[in-house]
C-alpha cells in the first residue's frame, strides 16, 4: 500500500480511538442496572462502567408481538458506539415532550417536572406546574397523536419525545422524529396489569433524568404503602368475609354506543379492585382489552353489583340516570352507591386519576378500599367521589 493511502487510514483509527466509540450492540449491555420487581415491559441494561444504558421497551402497545424498541443512554461525555440503530440520548435530559398525561406524573414524582417543556392536550393535564408555566409558554401544547406540531417540535429540540402508542407505532410520527433528529421512546405503562407495575416505568424517567438511586427509594416506599393496605385489606377480608363469594362487586364504566365494555381478568382496574377487598365482572382470563357485552347481559351484571364506579363524566346521578332512565333501577343508584374517578378534575375534562394516579396506586387502594369496606379507611377520598 502506498504511504499516501495508509495515511487515511491510520486517521481515521485514531479518531476513532479518541472519541471512545467502538462497535458493540445491545448484547454487550450484559450487566442489569435495574430489574423490574412488577412491571413486564421494560429493563434498563448497562455495559461495565455504567458510562452508558440501555433502555429496552417490550410490546408498547396493544397487540404488539415481539417489539423491542431500544433508547441509549448515555451519561458521560462517552460517545455512541458506532452502527447503533435505536435511539440515542445524553443524560441527564433537560426537555423532555410528553404525549400522555401519565408521562407528566413520571417526571412529578421524581420532582423533576420542570424538565416538561412540551404535552399532548394541554388542556387535559392536572399537574400544578404544567397548568402554571403554561401561559407563560414555558409548557408548550405540541398536539396530538398524527397532528403533531412539527414545527413546534423542530424549535423546542427537545432531547426526548415520550410516545403513546394504543394499535401500533405511529409510523408517520417516528419517521418524522427521525428526520428532525429528534429522540423518541414509547412508553406502556398503560399496558401494565399490576398498578405496582405501572407505577415502576417512573425508573425509566429517573434513568432519563439521572437520579435512579432517588427513583428507586420512592418507588420502594410506594411499593411498601401499597402491599401493606393490601395486606391489612386481606386480613380484615378473612376475618369478616368468610365466605369469598361474599365480596362486594364492583361493576365498571358505562354503555359506549349501546355497547358495554367489560375488562379483562389480567386488567389494571380488576387488580385494584381485588387487592381492595372486592371483585368485579371480566369478559375473559387472557389479553389486556375490554370486550363489549350485550347490554341485556349487562344490567343482569349490573343488577347484582354492590358498588359502581367509573362512570364516565357524571358528577351526579342525575346526570348518569339521564343518559338512560333505566339506570335508576340499578341497585347500585338506588342505594347511592354510585363513585366516579374524577373528584380531581380539570376544567377542559380531564381526570387526574389516570395522571397522578397512575404513580400513586396506593392511594387509589385506599379509595377503593375505603369504598368497598367502610370500616377499613377514612372518610375523605383523593380520587373518587360520591355521586348525589
Amino acid at each position: 500500500m502506498k504511504p499516501s493511502n495508509i495515511l487515511p487510514v491510520l486517521l481515521a483509527l485514531l479518531l476513532t480511538a479518541c472519541d471512545g466509540r467502538k462497535n458493540y450492540s445491545t448484547t454487550d449491555f450484559d450487566r442489569e442496572v435495574y430489574t423490574p420487581a412488577y412491571a413486564a415491559g421494560f429493563d434498563i441494561r448497562g455495559t461495565e462502567n455504567d458510562a452508558a444504558t440501555l433502555i429496552t421497551v417490550r410490546n408498547p402497545w396493544q397487540g404488539a408481538e415481539q417489539v423491542e424498541q431500544h433508547l441509549l443512554v448515555l451519561h458521560d461525555e462517552t460517545a455512541a458506539p458506532v452502527g447503533f440503530d435505536g435511539e440515542i440520548v445524553r443524560a441527564p435530559v433537560h426537555r423532555v415532550a410528553c404525549l400522555s398525561s401519565s408521562h407528566v406524573a413520571l417526571f412529578d414524582a421524581l420532582g423533576e417536572v420542570r424538565r416538561i417543556k412540551g404535552v399532548s392536550g394541554i388542556d387535559y393535564i392536572a399537574n400544578p406546574y404544567v397548568r402554571a408555566h403554561r401561559l407563560c409558554g414555558e409548557v408548550r401544547d405540541i398536539g396530538y397523536d398524527t397532528n403533531l406540531d412539527f414545527e413546534l417540535l423542530a424549535v423546542m429540540r427537545p432531547n426526548v419525545v415520550l410516545l403513546y402508542g394504543v394499535t401500533g407505532e405511529n409510523t408517520a410520527v417516528t419517521g418524522k422524529l427521525r428526520e428532525l433528529k429528534i429522540p423518541y421512546l414509547y412508553i406502556g405503562d398503560y399496558l401494565e396489569p399490576s398498578p405496582l407495575g405501572k407505577a415502576e416505568w417512573l425508573m425509566v424517567a429517573a434513568e432519563l433524568c439521572g437520579c435512579r438511586d432517588r427513583g428507586a427509594e420512592i418507588f420502594a416506599e410506594t411499593a411498601e404503602r401499597y402491599n401493606t393496605m393490601a395486606q391489612r385489606v386481606r386480613n380484615y377480608v378473612e376475618q369478616e368475609i368468610p365466605d369469598m363469594a361474599c365480596l362486594p362487586k364492583a361493576l365498571l364504566n358505562t354503555p359506549y354506543r349501546d355497547t358495554w365494555f367489560m375488562p379483562p381478568a389480567n386488567n389494571y382496574m380488576v387488580r385494584l379492585i381485588r387487592d381492595a377487598g372486592g371483585d368485579t365482572y371480566t369478559v375473559s382470563e387472557e389479553g389486556n382489552s375490554s370486550l363489549p357485552v350485550d347490554m341485556e347481559q349487562a344490567y343482569l351484571l349490573a343488577a347484582d353489583a354492590d358498588v359502581w364506579l367509573n362512570v364516565g363524566a357524571c358528577n351526579t346521578l342525575g346526570e348518569l340516570t339521564a343518559q338512560n332512565p333505566k339506570f335508576a333501577e340499578i341497585p347500585a343508584v338506588r342505594n347511592r352507591q354510585v363513585f366516579n374517578n374524577n373528584r380531581r378534575q380539570t376544567p377542559g375534562g380531564g381526570s387526574d386519576f389516570w395522571e397522578s394516579g397512575a404513580v400513586h396506586p396506593d392511594l387509589l387502594l385506599h379509595d377503593l378500599a375505603t369504598i368497598l369496606h367502610p370500616a377499613l379507611g377514612a372518610d375523605t377520598l383523593t380520587y373518587y367521589k360520591r355521586l348525589e
